[in-house]
C-alpha cells in the first residue's frame, strides 16, 4: 500500500500528552516519517495516561503509532546539537513547552531556521506564544473552561460541565495537522522554500468549535445560557430514553426532517401551527415537542425506534458506550475502527485513519514503540555515531 500524501517528508516530534502527539499521529498516519523524541528517562507523560494491558499502555499503541521513538534530553547542550542535526535533515518539528523553553535551550526558531530554513515548526501552547496569559501552564481543562464550552455544556441549574475526555487537547492536535500541512504548501510554492513557526493555542480551536457566542454578545448583549441536551436553535433535540432502557438522541435541524418526525410520532397537526415552521419556533415550544416525542419513544424498545425512524426518514442515533461502538455494523464495515498487530499485545483495536483519500490513503504502519526503540538506528545509522560515543551518552543520561 502507499503510505500516504505526506511519504517522503520527516516529523520530528518533540511534544508531550495529547495535541502536539496527536498532531504527529494524523501527519505520521498519512506517510510522513515520524521520530518521537522523549526524555530519555522520564518519556512522554501520554505512557502512563489511560488504561494498560499487562504493563503496557494502551493510548500510548495508538497515538505514537507509526513513530520511530529515540530518547534524547534536549535541555543538555549534547542533547541539543543531536536535535539540531535531526533538525537538518527534517521538514516539520513539532513542540509543545511553555513559550521560551525552546529558546533557553539554544534551541529557538531561529536558531533552527538557520539549521534549517524550510522547517516548519508547529508550537501548541495553552494560550499562545504572545500574551498576558503566554506564561500560564497550558492544559486542556483549561481550554474547556475558558473557551465556553463548560459555560454552555450541562443542565440549566447545574453546574458548568467539562468533557471526560481530552476534548481541546484533540481539536487542537487535528488542527495543528492542518496548519503543518498549509505551512508545508507554502513552502512548497514559495521561491526558496522558506518554513515558517505556526503559533498554536488549545484555546483558540475549541474557542471556534464552541460556536459563534461572541459574535452574538457584541452585536446582541446576550450572554447565551446552558441547555442541557437541548437547543435554542430547533427543536426537538435531545436524548430520549427507550422502552427497553436505552438512549436514542434525536435531531431536527433541517424542517423536513421535523416534519417527518412530528408525523412519525403520530400529531400531524403541529405542523400547521405557524411556530411550528422555523426552528426558532419550535424551541420555543420544546416542553410540548419533547414531550411528544419522548412518549413515542418511552413506548417501545430501542431497535423498534431505530427502524421506525429509518422508515420515516427521521434523524436518530443510538447513544453509544464503547462496546456497542465496537461492534456496531456500520463502524466495522468501513473500518473506522481496525486491528493492527502489536508485538506485545498482538492484534488491537484502534482508531483508523481518520479520512479517506481514494488516491492516496493514509495506513498504520506499526503502534506505539517502546521508549528509546529507534535511538541506536537513528544516531548509529543516521548521524554516524559509535559504539563508544552511544555508551557514553546513556551513562550521562543524555540519550535512551
Amino acid at each position: 500500500m502507499p503510505d500516504g500524501p505526506l511519504h517522503g517528508l520527516r516529523v520530528l516530534d518533540v511534544s508531550t500528552i495529547l495535541a502536539g502527539p496527536l498532531c504527529a499521529q494524523l501527519l505520521g498516519d498519512f506517510g510522513a516519517e515520524v521520530l518521537k523524541i522523549e526524555h530519555p528517562v522520564a518519556g512522554d507523560g501520554m505512557r502512563g495516561h489511560g488504561a494498560s494491558k499487562d504493563g503496557h499502555p494502551l493510548w500510548w499503541k495508538e497515538i505514537s503509532r507509526n513513530k520511530r521513538t529515540l530518547g534524547l534530553k534536549l535541555s543538555d547542550p549534547k542533547g541539543a546539537a543531536l536535535l539540531l542535526r535531526l533538525v537538518e535533515r527534517s521538514d516539520v518539528l513539532v513542540e509543545n513547552f511553555r513559550p521560551g523553553t525552546l529558546e533557553r535551550w539554544g534551541l529557538g526558531p531561529d536558531l533552527l531556521h538557520e539549521v534549517n530554513p524550510g522547517l516548519v515548526i508547529v508550537r501548541i501552547t495553552g494560550f499562545g506564544q504572545q500574551g498576558p496569559y503566554a506564561g500560564r501552564a497550558g492544559f486542556g481543562t483549561l481550554a474547556e473552561a475558558m473557551s465556553g464550552f463548560a459555560h454552555l455544556t450541562g443542565d440549566p441549574d447545574g453546574p458548568p460541565t467539562l468533557p471526560a475526555f481530552g476534548l481541546a487537547d484533540s481539536v487542537c492536535g487535528i488542527a495543528a495537522a492542518a496548519a503543518a500541512t498549509m505551512a508545508l504548501l507554502h513552502r512548497e510554492r514559495t521561491p526558496g522554500h522558506p518554513g515558517q513557526v505556526i503559533d498554536m493555542s488549545l484555546l483558540e480551536p475549541l474557542m471556534t468549535a464552541v460556536g459563534p457566542s461572541p459574535t452574538v454578545y457584541d452585536q446582541l448583549g446576550v450572554v447565551e445560557t446552558r441547555h442541557g441536551n437541548r437547543s435554542t436553535n430547533n427543536a426537538p433535540r435531545n436524548t430520549y430514553r427507550t422502552g427497553d432502557g436505552h438512549w436514542v438522541a434525536v435531531s431536527t435541524s433541517a424542517q423536513q426532517i421535523a416534519e417527518r418526525l412530528m408525523r412519525l410520532v403520530g400529531d400531524p397537526e403541529l405542523i400547521d401551527e405557524p411556530w411550528f415552521a422555523t426552528g426558532r419556533g419550535r424551541a420555543e415550544h420544546v416542553e410540548l415537542l419533547d414531550k411528544v416525542v419522548g412518549d413515542w419513544i418511552a413506548a417501545r424498545p430501542r431497535d423498534q425506534v431505530l427502524a421506525a425512524f429509518a422508515e420515516a426518514g427521521a434523524a436518530v442515533a443510538p447513544v453509544y458506550d464503547s462496546r456497542d461502538l465496537a461492534e456496531d455494523p456500520h463502524v466495522r464495515e468501513t473500518g473506522m475502527l481496525t486491528r493492527v498487530e502489536d508485538a506485545d499485545l498482538g492484534p488491537l483495536l484502534m482508531h483508523n485513519v481518520m479520512w479517506r483519500m481514494s488516491a492516496t490513503p493514509g495506513r498504520i504502519r506499526f503502534t506505539g514503540r517502546d521508549l528509546g526503540a529507534d535511538t541506536d538506528h537513528v544516531l548509529s545509522g543516521e548521524l554516524g555515531l559509535d559504539t563508544a560515543e552511544l555508551a557514553a551518552l546513556r551513562e550521562e543520561q543524555i540519550v535512551a
